[in-house]
């Protein structure tokens, strides 16, 4: 429990003070003379001068208590087992300059501020302080200073006391009374005991008079504070400072406020642990030759900079930065620029200096230390791209195909955008644990090693698909993101929308015969997102963001997925060639600054006045971005006149209940400017296609019969691959049950990948609401039926090593790949006998035949058919394996098992982060879960761990809503539903959004059990019988 705050006047009444608790810390209140505040050790009796030990740096010395000798560290202490020693290891001068400004002498005049604290309690760790918490002025720290309380502040300054407006720290935002220009951050890294420290200086400008410094700081302990008009100049006179957890933000409390349009330089010493966990700056490992080595790494995005130094935490305030990274010389540091000057010291420690980078935000600054090797390449512009991996990884050239592909996607981008990539070089970095599968990083880019790591001797075609379109996915950001960076948080999809759209330009670039903006895009982005989207629960795409907390709901499929539909659709209806130079006019006006959707309206609306069009886009696209769904167009004959159609619209809502429930889904409110393209005709002439616009009800007056509408979500969708948005319609109850297996009759005729990739994917979460009833053997049935006579025709592919699968015909390959996958997930039995082969030979060979393409398909398989000792050999296999994309599909297989003792044992091993990699556990879970077998175990387990699983990925981006739906997506019957709801009442802290889609979607589960299931089986039977 926290004791009062007490007022000192001299170092020696504070020795009597160290019995009162063995957990305490120094707070506030330098001397007034220095203007430091400065936070004095948690243990020991003043400080001492410093000396320099033997791994290099300096450590700041301190009187034992038991004995009073002078102990040594090489570092500041970890946070485990209690509060940071006063010896911590500071670096360069840090220690020398906290003493000289205190006055170098223990019994020098300073008023000090000591709270006591329990053991156990974040000592240090800069908590607020409480109500009745004092600096050395009189003024409560955390409240408004009262009448008559120390000098007078100016009138403006007052407003900030006076009770009219809260304080300052306690806002959502920082307050805007300053803004930085420049950063020079120093940091001494230490992986032998995972700490390290730091010195920030900041240039900062004040825009409004202050005499509150604001900043965000999060999980740092701060040494000492200092602030002057410039480095020159005498420090100004500070009452103290605190850390505001509630808000996450530092705040320095000076005598007197800043004068507005002046500029001055805050210095602020600090260390902190370097966690083992995955935002911030965190430490990850692996294993070469038997031996464990570690390296690490910064997440930054979306507000974790805050946790490896105080700065202004949000995508506004851009800035210049200076990093110096100082670590022992068996690593390498990696920074945004490159290095600029190094300087090694006698006892093997250097000093990496790295250039200024120019202007951007906190959320994409990085570095990491680590003892990875490199290979390179160079643009034909001269930017220097380099790949570090692990050194068994680089040798192997399982980071040549991502290197060689970056080179050719920047310069993509440079001649698409007319925009050159804008810094000198461009590291791209595997690193063994990561939260996302990426992170944009200006000119240090952050992979996951199975988004990135090929090697094309043992990876499929779709894993190659997954490593390009992450990486033409961050590289886009390069541009949209880093170049031109958002101006608040509630506008992510300007840069998420851009960089998922363009997978597919950018993948097509590389792939011109994959056409998968024409193709893939609909399956694997419009359909999920219609999923999604027409949910009551779902939001608009910009969506309001109050504060920190805020910021992880924007981070969804909504932002990615539907930002990037909206953006396919401009380019569509103002024109490829008039879309690109409307891209082209909005980086050159805003790079190295923020923008907002009104700013790429504005120049997209320029952009068509050039060509002489006239479209407002803000009017269009604000229907599309500020209200949430999508809406239902339908085509209606005219009754009395045959060339007169009405076209109408209605928003879709998949609980159809829902709109007499709402007043406000149920309402005509929902309306959207619709550019629907036409193309009229008969079977002897098809006009060219033309755009008209639905802002209501239409009509529209034809010569000839319609052949094709071609709109926003349906957009190229020709006549058959209408039937994606059939199927939504049906499981909202629009349609009639059996619509889409009457349109499965056809796919046995059809010869093109995408229809029968459109059927696989409407039909898994079909399989997945009837995989654990009785009947389940009658809709199996009727599938393979369907699937039998191309699955005779196509065959196996043939496994030879010796033809790159990059060559191979992507759409006969796939085509092939997918007929396999139905039918062995269906039960064909020349199909699971083939599998069943395959995995036998391996084990009795250990020789691996089994065709690159269909690997997954086979381990999984032959998990679910055969035997204990199956399992654990993939097992096995799976710790052996050095190759990334094989690890991927071998954890993946291990979930495909009946033996529910097996699929506990994996659920169990998933939170051992030495066996599965944090990332990774949260897709184990998730394939037990779809595995009818474990399903109701993926469940339990979910529950059972919660508290484990949030604390581990509850601030990560999609990783806790990933694992909520994931987890419950499937659940359809009452029992799980009620289960769902009730832990919900106890358990949804901070993941609300996520569990309120979980219930309308398992409530949506549910209604179709009751209403539409015996409906479907009786058709199945009827057609089957015929």
């Amino acid at each position: 429990m926290l004791a009062p705050w007490i007022i000192l006047q001299s170092w020696w009444s504070l020795l009597d003070l160290v019995s009162l608790s063995p957990c305490w810390l120094w707070r506030g209140a330098g001397a007034e003379t220095s203007g430091w505040a400065a936070g004095a050790p948690s243990e020991g009796r003043g400080w001492r001068r410093t000396r320099r030990l033997p791994g290099g740096g300096r450590a700041a010395g301190a009187l034992s208590r038991a004995s009073g000798r002078t102990r040594r560290r090489r570092g500041p202490a970890t946070s485990e087992g209690g509060p940071f020693p006063v010896h911590q290891r500071l670096s360069g001068s840090f220690g020398d300059s906290i003493l000289d400004l205190l006055g170098g002498q223990p019994g020098s005049a300073v008023l000090l501020s000591v709270r006591i604290e329990e053991c156990g309690a974040a000592a240090g760790n800069g908590s607020a302080p409480p109500a009745g918490a004092r600096l050395n002025q009189p003024h409560l720290l955390g409240e408004p200073p009262r009448e008559g309380d120390g000098d007078a502040a100016p009138a403006e300054a007052d407003s900030e006391e006076n009770g009219e407006h809260p304080p300052p720290w306690t806002l959502p935002r920082l307050p805007g009374h300053l803004r930085p220009l420049h950063y020079n951050l120093m940091l001494s890294v230490f992986l032998e005991n995972f700490t390290f420290s730091g010195e920030v200086n900041v240039q900062v400008e004040c825009l409004r008079a202050t005499r509150y410094v604001v900043l965000h700081a999060h999980r740092l302990r701060v040494e000492a504070a200092r602030l002057a008009e410039d480095r020159l100049a005498g420090a100004l006179r500070v009452a103290g400072f605190f850390l505001y957890p509630q808000t996450q933000v530092f705040v320095l409390v000076l005598n007197r406020s800043l004068e507005a349009q002046r500029s001055y330089n805050l210095k602020i010493l600090f260390h902190a642990p370097i966690e083992n966990e995955l935002l911030g700056f965190f430490r990850s490992s692996y294993v070469l030759y038997g031996e464990r080595r570690f390296l690490a790494v910064t997440q930054f995005s979306p507000t974790h900079a805050r946790k490896a130094f105080p700065c202004f935490d949000e995508p506004i305030y851009k800035a210049t930065f200076k990093i110096s990274i100082k670590h022992q010389a068996t690593y390498l540091s990696l920074s945004n620029m490159p290095v600029e000057t190094s300087v090694f010291e006698e006892d093997g420690w250097v000093t990496d200096h790295f250039s200024q980078t120019p202007l951007m935000s906190t959320y994409y600054l990085a570095w990491a230390v680590c003892n990875f090797t490199y290979r390179e390449t160079m643009t034909k512009n001269g930017v220097v791209i380099r790949l570090y991996a692990r050194p068994d990884a680089i040798r192997r050239g399982s980071g040549d195909y991502a290197l060689n592909i970056t080179r050719r996607l920047i310069e993509f981008y440079e001649d698409y955008f007319r925009m050159p990539y804008s810094l000198p070089k461009l590291d791209l970095l595997a690193v063994p644990k990561h939260p996302y599968a990426a992170m944009e990083n200006w000119g240090l880019s952050v992979f996951v090693e199975q988004r990135i790591l090929l090697d094309p001797s043992i990876s499929s075609i779709s894993y190659l698909l997954d490593v390009t379109m992450v990486i033409v996915h961050e590289l886009c950001h390069q541009w949209f993101g880093d170049l031109v960076t958002p101006v608040w948080w509630e506008d992510v999809w300007l840069k998420e929308g851009f960089a998922h759209y363009f997978e597919f330009v950018g993948t097509d670039y590389l792939y011109p015969g994959w056409n998968l903006e024409k193709q893939r895009f609909l399956t694997d982005v419009l359909h999920e997102v219609m999923l999604l989207d027409g949910l009551a629960s779902s939001h608009p795409v910009s969506q309001e963001v109050q504060q920190a907390t805020d910021i992880d709901r924007v981070f969804d499929w909504i932002a990615y997925k539907k930002g990037a539909a909206l953006i396919r659709m401009l380019a569509n209806f103002m024109g490829h060639s008039v879309f690109q130079m409307g891209l082209q006019d909005y980086l050159t006006i805003h790079k190295y600054g923020n923008a907002a959707r009104k700013d790429l309206w504005n120049t997209l609306s320029e952009a068509l006045r050039k060509v002489g069009k006239f479209v407002n886009i803000q009017v269009v696209m604000d229907q599309w971005t500020l209200q949430m769904g999508y809406p239902v167009i339908t085509i209606m004959g005219n009754e009395t006149t045959d060339n007169i159609v009405g076209i109408s619209q209605e928003h879709f809502i998949y609980d159809l209940d829902v709109k007499t429930k709402d007043s406000g889904l149920g309402n005509n409110s929902y309306l959207w400017q619709i550019p629907l393209t036409i193309a009229v005709g008969n079977t002897s002439h098809i006009s060219s296609e033309a755009i008209i616009w639905v802002s209501n009800k239409s009509e529209l007056k034809m010569s000839t019969q319609i052949e094709e509408f071609l709109g926003f979500f349906y957009y190229y969708y020709c006549s058959r691959f209408h039937r994606l948005l059939e199927t939504l319609l049906i499981k909202a109850g629009y349609l009639p049950q059996n619509i889409p297996l009457e349109l499965l009759r056809y796919l046995s005729k059809e010869k093109e990948f995408l229809p029968w990739h459109a059927a696989s994917r409407a039909l898994y979460p079909l399989d997945k609401l009837l995989d654990r009833t009785e009947n389940y053997n009658i809709f199996n049935e009727y599938i393979l039926r369907q699937v039998a006579s191309m699955y005779l025709k196509l065959g196996w592919p043939t496994n030879n090593v010796d033809k790159s699968f990059v060559q191979a015909s992507y759409q006969h390959e796939e085509l092939r790949r997918e007929v396999i996958m139905l039918a062995c997930s269906f039960g064909n039995k020349h199909c699971h006998q083939q599998a069943a082969t395959l995995i036998s030979d391996w084990i009795s060979s250990n020789r691996n035949r089994i065709p690159l393409n269909v690997r997954d398909i086979v381990y999984c398989t032959g998990v679910s058919l055969m035997d204990e000792d199956v399992w654990e050999f993939i097992w096995m296999k799976f710790h052996s394996t050095t190759a990334v994309s094989e690890k991927k599909i071998l954890l993946e297989a291990l979930t495909c098992s009946d033996d529910r003792n097996l699929l506990n044992r994996l659920l169990n091993l998933s939170l051992n982060s030495e066996v599965v990699l944090d990332q990774d556990a949260i897709d184990v879970i998730i394939h037990v879960a779809r595995n009818p077998h474990g399903r109701d175990l993926a469940w339990k387990f979910f529950r059972e761990k919660w508290k484990i699983l949030n604390a581990r990925y509850g601030e990560a981006l999609f990783m806790n809503s990933k694992l909520i739906s994931g987890v419950t997506e499937f659940l359809n019957t009452e029992s799980e539903l009620n289960e769902l709801k009730n832990f919900i009442k106890t358990h949804e802290e901070g993941s609300a959004a996520s569990f309120s889609r979980a219930v309308e979607t398992v409530e949506a589960n549910v209604r179709w059990q009751l209403l539409y299931k015996e409906e479907l089986f009786q058709w199945l039977r009827k057609s089957l019988a015929h």
